[in-house]
């Protein structure tokens, strides 16, 4: 099964390999077109996970703010999502 994440018409990440956690598909980074996302400075915790840090996703002239999060060093409980990225704020991921 293929994954795919869009957002304004661009396809941001597209993957065989995702990771579903809590309903989110977790992509690898290799398979994220990082040229698309912008370091954001927010950042949540997640009481399991650890704490986790955003991007922004950049689709034509516009930008969705934190539309992308990621766990930099997740917890023990959580490694399975190191170096993986995953979408919301209107990011379609698509299972095909």
């Amino acid at each position: 099964m293929t994954v795919t994440a869009r957002w304004n018409g661009k396809e941001i990440a597209r993957s065989d390999d995702t990771v579903v956690v809590e309903g989110n598909h977790y992509f690898p980074r290799a398979d994220v077109r990082e040229d698309l996302l912008q370091p954001s400075d927010t950042t949540t915790h997640c009481p399991w996970k650890g704490d986790a840090s955003y991007y922004s996703v950049v689709g034509g002239q516009e930008v969705n703010t934190d539309a992308a999060w990621f766990y930099p060093q997740p917890k023990e409980a959580a490694e399975q999502i190191r170096d993986r990225i995953a979408f919301w704020k209107g990011v379609e991921v698509v299972e095909s």
